[in-house]
């Protein structure tokens, strides 16, 4: 007996020992790997991410929570825009079009709660129904009444856009002229594969709200661990978010920076609100205005599926579907947003776009790569992308 443990113990360590080394060299190659896409000619190397900043305007959500919003651009322009970011980011997630919009429109930016710069919630309130609330609040406390809106929504700043249509359907036409929703969805998110196959997808996913509260309740520990899992985070970043083989490296690591900087149990506290988010019944309200839909044709969270549906709902919208882009088009294809968000802004306020027209058309033909429709499906092709497009 005790002759069958030491070999089973010596057949175990010797398994550990093979299993240690494989890691060691997987761990090894990831670190190769890493570091030659780091080291890649890379024109944004030199871009101020999370550098851009506006006026402070302090804004309390009905709970109380502080809110961060940061206001940019002339007082006296005709017409406002409010940014909304997605899930585990932040305002600058938007660097891009506060780049180059700005001078020619007054644009508030906002963390949404718990996220950011933003105070940290009651985990009871980490709801999209809340998140619509607060961003009521924002409107109210850097918008005057009579003044035009368009709102632009990331991910969950589209669903947040969604929320406020549900709650204060009155706001839209009134006050809100239009409405830009990005990598967004109006429900089914519970059936969201992340891009694994679908047998393996239904059993990942009754597990990861169980996981999530687990590691939540162990936040301290997995903060340390996140830290130590720099290459890691990087890897499944680029793979999850991006879709274009040639993403900056150092937008990637913008990104990471960004999802790194929301505690773990801000994650877990929110994942419920966005599996069980269904506002499909409030689109009608959105399609009393101009409404923008893009999606990424390779998005792994929210599929461009959930563009089509929203499309197919809102006849008059404008969908632009970029083939050969993940779940962060604000980032991946800047051009592509801050093209269409001057072309709805246009189509509010003549004038108040600008005259520069970036990354689309509204025409298949005049954009490579971009899909533009209106009320319709697009063929489905992938043509390749002009560089000028992936950059605004």
């Amino acid at each position: 007996m005790g002759t069958i443990s030491r070999r089973g113990l010596g057949l175990a360590g010797a398994v550990a020992g093979a299993g240690a080394a494989g890691v060691g060299a997987a761990v090894g190659l990831r670190h190769i790997a890493v570091g030659r896409v780091r080291l890649r000619p890379d024109p944004d190397a030199g871009e101020p991410f999370g550098e851009l900043r506006g006026e402070v305007v302090p804004v309390e959500a009905d709970d109380g929570v502080p809110l961060h919003v940061e206001v940019d651009g002339p007082e006296d322009a005709p017409l406002t825009v409010v940014f909304g970011h997605g899930y585990t980011l932040n305002q600058d997630s938007w660097h891009y079009q506060r780049r180059d919009l700005r001078g020619s429109l007054r644009m508030v930016f906002w963390d949404q709660r718990s996220h950011g710069r933003s105070g940290r919630s009651d985990p009871e309130r980490a709801t999209i129904e809340q998140t619509g609330e607060d961003l009521r609040a924002v409107l109210e406390a850097t918008v005057p009444p009579d003044h035009p809106v368009v709102l632009a929504g990331h991910s969950m700043g589209g669903m947040s856009i969604m929320a406020l249509a549900d709650r204060r359907p009155e706001l839209f036409e009134r006050q809100v002229k239009g409405v830009a929703l990005v990598n967004t969805s109006c429900g089914d998110m519970a059936e969201m594969t992340l891009g694994l196959p679908l047998a393996l997808a239904k059993l990942v996913r009754p597990l990861a709200p169980r996981t999530l509260r687990g590691l939540g309740r162990r936040a301290e520990l997995v903060e340390r661990a996140r830290g130590l899992g720099a290459d890691l985070a990087f890897v499944v970043t680029r793979k999850m978010a991006f879709a274009d083989p040639h993403v900056s490296p150092t937008v990637v690591g913008f990104l990471e920076e960004m999802i790194r900087g929301t505690p773990i149990d801000v994650i877990a506290e929110f994942y419920p609100a966005l599996i069980a988010h269904d506002k499909e019944a409030c689109l009608g309200v959105l399609g009393s205005v101009p409404t923008l839909i893009l999606a990424g044709g390779q998005d792994r969270l929210t599929p461009a599926v959930h563009s089509r549906r929203m499309a197919q709902a809102l006849p008059d919208a404008e969908l632009v579907e970029v083939d050969e882009a993940g779940h962060v088009l604000p980032l991946e294809y800047p051009g592509v947003i801050t093209g269409g968000l001057r072309r709805l802004i246009e189509s509010v306020h003549p004038g108040a776009g600008g005259a520069k027209n970036t990354g689309g058309t509204k025409n298949t033909g005049g954009t490579k790569g971009v899909k533009g429709v209106k009320g319709r499906r697009s063929p489905r092709k992938r043509p390749r992308y002009d560089e000028e497009e992936r950059t605004a």
